[in-house]
C-alpha cells in the first residue's frame, strides 16, 4: 500500500465514532442546502443589498471510496458547493455533515478544526506561498496541527516522492511547472491524511499530458476517500463514478 493510499479501517472520526460497516455514516452529507450571497446595490440604489442564490436545495451522499464530479458552467454554484463541504462557508439553510458530525451547528473555530483535520482542498490557482519551497509548501497545515518539524518535513518529503516530484523539494514554486505545482497543491491536501478531498477546477490550468496526470492521482486518492470535483471538463469529469449537474443553484441532473 502507497502512501496515497488508506485502509477503510483507518478513517478518521474522532468526533463522533462509529463501527466500519453499514452504521458508519457517509463521509458527507448534504441536506436541503441553499445559499444566497448578500450583495452591495448599485449606485442608484446606495445603501441597499440584494441577494445571489448561489445554490437551491440540494442534497448529496457521499461515502467513502467514491469520486463525485460536480458538472456546470461558471456562476452555477460549484464553488460554492465545494467550499459548504469544506466549511468555509455556512448555508443559509440546510445542514453539511463531514463523517456525521454537523458542521452547521460549530462556531467558526470548531468548524476550522474539522476542517484541518477531516478535509483536504486543491484549488485551481495552486494557492502555494511563492518564498516556501515546495517541501514547505506541502508541510505547512502541519504546523497548525502542532507537528514536530522533523516529522513535517518527513512526510512532507515522501508525499512530494509519492507524487513524482522527490527530487523537486527545495523548488520554489515560481522554479515549477503548471503541471508540478498542481501536484504540490496535491501532496499539500493529503498531508493530514484527510478523510474527504474537494478539487475545484483541478486541471483547468494544465496541457492535456500534465492534466491527465492529475486525474490519475485523483482517482488513486478516491480509492478510500470521499472525493469531490468540480469541472466544466468532460474528461476531468470521466474519472467521477457519479456527476451532478448544477445549473443556477440546483441539481438539475445526476448521471450514473
Amino acid at each position: 500500500m502507497g502512501i496515497l493510499d488508506r485502509s477503510p479501517a483507518t478513517t478518521r472520526s474522532s468526533d463522533t465514532e462509529t463501527e466500519a460497516g453499514e452504521n458508519r455514516p457517509p463521509a458527507v452529507r448534504l441536506d436541503g442546502v441553499s445559499h444566497e450571497y448578500r450583495l452591495a446595490g448599485g449606485r442608484f440604489r446606495s445603501g441597499q443589498t440584494r441577494s445571489l442564490q448561489a445554490l437551491r436545495d440540494v442534497s448529496l451522499d457521499v461515502q467513502p471510496g467514491t469520486i463525485v464530479g460536480i458538472r456546470g458552467p461558471s456562476g452555477s454554484g460549484k464553488s460554492t458547493l465545494l467550499h459548504a463541504v469544506s466549511g468555509l462557508l455556512v448555508p443559509t439553510s440546510g445542514t453539511v455533515s463531514l463523517l456525521g458530525i454537523d458542521l452547521t451547528e460549530l462556531g467558526d473555530r470548531r468548524r476550522a478544526q474539522v476542517r484541518r483535520r477531516h478535509v483536504g482542498i486543491v484549488f485551481q490557482g495552486f494557492h502555494l506561498l511563492p518564498s516556501l519551497s515546495a517541501r514547505a509548501n506541502v508541510a505547512l497545515p502541519l504546523v497548525g496541527a502542532g507537528v514536530g518539524r522533523t516529522e513535517r518535513r518527513k512526510r512532507a518529503s515522501e508525499l512530494l516522492d509519492a507524487v513524482g516530484l522527490g527530487e523537486r523539494t527545495t523548488h520554489l514554486p515560481g522554479e515549477l511547472s503548471g503541471g508540478e505545482r498542481q501536484r504540490v497543491a496535491i501532496a499539500r491536501a493529503l498531508v493530514t491524511d484527510p478523510d474527504v478531498i474537494v478539487a475545484d477546477e483541478p486541471t483547468g490550468e494544465l496541457d492535456t499530458e500534465t492534466g491527465e496526470t492529475v486525474l490519475d492521482l485523483l482517482t488513486e486518492l478516491g480509492r478510500n476517500r470521499a472525493v469531490l470535483v468540480a469541472s466544466h471538463d468532460a474528461t476531468t469529469l470521466s474519472v467521477a463514478d457519479r456527476v451532478l449537474s448544477l445549473h443556477d443553484g440546483q441539481v438539475v441532473e445526476r448521471d450514473r
